[in-house]
């Protein structure tokens, strides 16, 4: 009998360069641009900017959701996206985006979670 995997969930905190954890509309392109990419359908987002400079973003997939919260303050930003395998093995597209993010932030990675659920 086959065992089902529900897919990959990463839960990471990265620092970046502060202009980039403010630009939430240069986040909300690039998080399109990376959906498309990737193949995935998005069904719903929530964008919302703070007072202090920072931003949310969840966006919810067919395939399940990514999400960031920035502190530019802080520099840091923490980031999460899960990829369900209903379909297809989704796993290579959530560290594809994953890595994408880091790359469009231009971030250093201070810690990852990779759960394989």
């Amino acid at each position: 009998m086959t065992t089902y995997a529900p897919g990959l969930h990463i839960l990471a905190t990265f620092t970046a360069p502060v202009p980039a954890l403010r630009d939430m509309d240069a986040c909300q392109a690039f998080f399109d641009a990376q959906i498309a990419a990737q193949g995935l359908t998005a069904v719903g987002a929530a964008y919302h900017a703070f007072e202090a400079g920072g931003f949310t973003a969840v966006v919810a997939l067919t395939e399940s959701h990514l999400s960031i919260h920035t502190w530019p303050e802080h520099g840091l930003a923490t980031f999460d996206v899960f990829l369900s395998n209903f379909r297809r093995d989704n796993a290579d597209r959530a560290q594809a985006l994953y890595t994408a993010t880091l790359a469009f932030f231009g971030a250093t990675e201070q810690h990852k979670t990779e759960v394989r659920r």
